[in-house]
């Protein structure tokens, strides 16, 4: 009755002549960038948690350091270049951009801090005493030393150039994210001149050499041998110090889509712009001299606000490959087995179940090899006529490429819609782009100013009762195996002849620009997603003010379009309870009085990524379910091509509200709750309780135990919900 009393609010009475306050204050919304970094925080938090294995911690703490990586890449310098460009017009929360600009100065800095805090006050102290060890020069023994002194002669110094800058020789181009050394030398014949020495690390090398021993397993960073070997390279100098350091460049594209002959072409010559973009962040030592310091910051052109002092290993990303290359299975999570997509006795293939019933995987608890033997069996399938398939982030061995370009060598129809612009992965996706037309696919890149982010795969096959029939799978996540191990996603397969005929239009709209009426029963952006939200959100207001059941529980990586943030204040004013599970920026402020009042926010980190885009409405009493690839941000809605699909069959609907969503509502170890101060606190904190509880319940944990059979969605805890401000009658109160 708990789990059913989530999905079932209680009818609500609002008088509709009440006054409601306005929704449109700044105060109201949260500013996105520091959203962004309160995300971070909480990545950084789950390296700091004990509770964790410790080199899942290791692993954690690598993944902030590359996120903030990609969020001065692309958010910083985009904010930066707005600057510089004289934009000055505030964001819903009413910050100019150098407030913003300030703000996230403040923030990026103390969380640079921490990281550097968790390294060196937990994660490598507790290494070591695993016997893990990550050393400096002055701790190796007489055998280290020797095979470090062999490592360079044989490995290191082939491949290292030093450059010394005077104005016969510049200071190096320096690309983005390049591990480097600088130097302070002095020449021993004019010792009143100090010059700037400058060695490039070389990344055909690992970033952590891993050093013989016994007993134990030992690393040492390749920019400290660098250093080691610095005598060698600078003959007729004095070092006077040196300082590894990295810097991060603008790496956005820039592209005039409108303007190009050939997008592929522009966007390749983009990626080679990208390496070489204005410096956004310096980061050094933080016992380098300030005089290095000054020079580089002059060199790069960077403010002192973007330089960081790192307290430790420049490159923190880079500890991942202790992770990777540590056999310690105790000090990492237990894996598991996702549950393989079963067959009814009935059916002798997928397709004949599909034309029973639709099938419903949440990865990775359901194994993505099922999406995958879908598009395999078609491929291999003498009765599949034609496949069309979208492409956003394939991975570098993608086993659908290979069955796309092993379908076109059969003579089936094959059509690719490949997303050359998806951020990071567009060189991978231009050689694959290449590979499928050399092999006969017909491959599209999309829409003029409009990222292809659907998930969309279509058959059409000729079944035994000779009746050509269509076949979908769409999806809220990529067409990735790698990452569906990790991040959470569901997928949907079906053979029902309005959803399949609505996806044949999407691929006409991709193709073509063919746009229709109607692409119903999916929503397609930036056609009408945006607007079917709103129409969604205000039914539920409508069914509140009736005394109908009103409830939303809304699923998702980020909130942050302002109209969709002030349909849901509305929605509160009106008595609607709603839950909304944002995994990252959330730009909604809960908890205001008389603004959301109704509306509770959590964000859920731990081992996987919450990647799953969901979206429940009670309706009166005739709950909806819909999935999608989109998030409620305005370049979801307005500036891709996404898709938004309801779940049909009462069952699998029941089992997205009973199982999923519900566990994730009831979980009280990894969930943070958000105030209306824009801080998270851990649930059990929000509940007014002083320690964890005892045993908890993490979602993430109870849904592996449901894939491997030692649990029913009986085990999750009633989650009760707020109290309505308001008497109800009790017999309204009733569950339905």
């Amino acid at each position: 009755m708990g789990r059913q009393y989530a999905f079932k609010a209680p009818a609500t009475s609002v008088n509709p002549v009440m006054a409601r306050a306005s929704v449109d204050n700044p105060a109201y919304y949260i500013n996105r960038e520091l959203s962004w970094l309160q995300f971070n925080r909480r990545v950084l938090e789950e390296a700091q948690d004990e509770a964790n294995p410790l080199l899942e911690r290791l692993k954690l703490l690598s993944i902030s350091a590359s996120n903030l990586d990609e969020f001065f890449e692309v958010r910083v310098a985009g904010l930066v270049q707005q600057i510089e460009d004289g934009y000055t017009e505030a964001g819903p929360d009413g910050l100019t951009l150098t407030e913003e600009r300030d703000a996230i100065s403040d923030e990026v800095h103390k969380f640079v801090a921490e990281q550097y805090q968790c390294w060196n006050e937990q994660l490598r102290p507790q290494l070591s005493e695993k016997g893990i060890r990550v050393l400096g020069l002055h701790e190796l023994d007489e055998n280290a030393r020797a095979f470090v002194e062999e490592y360079c002669d044989r490995e290191l110094d082939l491949l290292l150039t030093p450059v010394t800058v005077d104005p016969a020789h510049p200071f190096p181009r320096v690309i983005n994210k390049a591990l480097c050394v600088a130097f302070l030398l002095r020449r021993r014949r004019r010792s009143s001149l100090t010059y700037t020495g400058v060695v490039t690390v070389p990344r055909s090398l690992p970033r952590l050499v891993r050093l013989p021993s016994e007993g134990t397993i030992d690393f040492i960073f390749l920019h400290d041998l660098v250093a080691f070997h610095a005598g060698r390279m600078y003959n007729g100098y004095d070092i006077v110090s040196s300082a590894a350091f990295r810097v991060t460049r603008n790496s956005n594209l820039y592209l005039a889509e409108e303007e190009s002959r050939s997008l592929l072409e522009s966007v390749r010559t983009e990626l080679r712009n990208r390496r070489k973009g204005d410096a956004v962040r310096l980061e050094i030592e933080a016992t380098a001299d300030p005089e290095i310091i000054e020079r580089l910051r002059t060199n790069f052109g960077v403010e002192p606000w973007q330089v960081f002092h790192a307290d430790g290993p420049v490159n923190l990303p880079r500890l991942f490959n202790i992770y990777e290359q540590t056999d310690r299975p105790e000090l990492k999570f237990k894996p598991f087995a996702p549950r393989e997509l079963r067959l009814t006795a009935k059916s002798q293939d997928l397709f004949e179940e599909l034309r029973r019933h639709d099938v419903l995987l949440h990865h990775p608890y359901d194994s993505f090899d099922s999406v995958l033997s879908f598009i395999e069996a078609a491929a291999d399938d003498e009765s599949v006529l034609s496949i069309k398939q979208t492409l956003y982030r394939t991975g570098e061995n993608s086993m659908i490429v290979r069955s796309l370009i092993d379908a076109a060598a059969k003579n089936k129809e094959v059509t690719a819609v490949v997303e050359l612009k998806a951020r990071f992965d567009e060189a991978s996706n231009i050689r694959w782009a290449r590979a499928l037309e050399d092999a006969g696919v017909q491959v599209f890149h999309g829409l003029v100013g409009l990222k292809t982010h659907c998930k969309l795969s279509l058959l059409v096959r000729k079944d035994p009762d000779g009746v050509s029939r269509r076949y979908a799978h769409l999806g809220t996540g990529n067409y990735n195996a790698t990452t569906a191990r990790f991040y959470t996603d569901l997928s949907l397969m079906t053979a029902d002849p309005e959803i399949t005929g609505a996806v044949h239009d999407v691929f006409s709209f991709l193709t073509a620009y063919s746009e229709h009426s109607s692409y119903a029963p999916l929503m397609v952006s930036p056609v009408n997603i945006a607007e079917h939200s709103l129409d969604l959100i205000a039914r539920e207001s409508d069914h509140a003010r009736l005394g109908r059941p009103a409830r939303i529980v809304a699923k998702m990586n980020a909130l942050l379009d302002k109209n969709i943030i002030a349909a849901l204040y509305r929605a509160s004013q009106a008595g609607v309870e709603i839950d909304l599970l944002v995994r990252g920026m959330c730009a909604l402020r809960p908890g205001v009085r008389g603004i959301s009042d109704h509306i509770r926010v959590r964000s859920i980190v731990g081992r996987f990524l919450e990647h799953s885009r969901i979206f429940y409405f009670a309706n009166g009493g005739q709950d909806e379910v819909y999935l999608s690839s989109a998030d409620w941000m305005p370049r979801n809605l307005y500036e891709r091509v996404e898709v938004m699909f309801p779940v049909k069959d009462p069952m699998l609907r029941n089992r997205v509200m009973h199982e999923i969503l519900s566990a994730y509502l009831a979980d009280s170890i990894k969930a943070r709750v958000l105030r209306k101060d824009g801080n998270y606190v851990r649930a059990w904190q929000a509940a007014g309780k002083r320690k964890p509880p005892v045993p908890g319940f993490s979602a993430q944990d109870f849904l592996i135990a449901v894939a491997e059979g030692k649990q029913t969605i009986e085990a999750i805890p009633s989650v009760q919900e707020a109290k309505p401000r308001r008497r109800v009658p009790r017999k309204e109160r009733k569950l339905s």
